[in-house]
């Protein structure tokens, strides 16, 4: 039996001028407060994320807490996760931009041996994160973990910069 569930967003442009590139981001059926997006400048203002951010936001957040959960899993109590994410925008054959990689590194707070089974779980956790195996779909995605200690256990390398 196939099981579905849907979550939804209501926009609400915040001016309709010229350069009005602000929305107000309600989420459905929750008591979630309203967030504020905007287009980066020259298009936007900037007072708010604009969407590539959002998508890169949601895939880091994804991993990190699918990590989190299969840590949790296998009997470990780990300290706060920290996670930076890039996207890379390059323009296609018709010059507009797109998202054409996400690179996320997540990085433990502890050392890796403090951590029970994480050879099994992070051989996993990727696979268990909805946004990040969705956007594999259409955009490549690469992720590395290190531990406290910046020791790489897991992925690809951390680009550069």
């Amino acid at each position: 039996m196939e099981e579905t569930r849907q979550v939804g967003v209501t926009l609400h442009q915040e001016a309709a001028d010229a350069s009005g590139y602000a929305f107000r981001v309600a989420f459905d059926d929750s008591t979630i407060p309203e967030l504020s997006t905007d287009e980066s400048p020259p298009l936007g203002l900037g007072g708010g994320p604009d969407p590539s951010r959002l998508l890169v936001a949601a895939v880091a957040n994804c991993l990190s807490a699918s990590l989190l959960f299969a840590l949790r899993k296998f009997h470990n109590a780990p300290g706060p996760l920290t996670t930076h994410a890039t996207a890379t925008l390059s323009r296609n054959a018709a010059g507009r931009w797109r998202v054409t990689h996400i690179h996320a590194q997540l990085r433990l707070a502890e050392a890796a041996a403090d951590h029970r089974q994480l050879e099994r779980l992070l051989a996993q956790f990727e696979d268990f994160c909805i946004v990040t195996e969705s956007v594999r779909q259409g955009v490549p995605v690469s992720v590395g973990v290190a531990d406290a200690q910046g020791a790489h256990l897991h992925g690809a390398v951390a680009p550069a910069g």
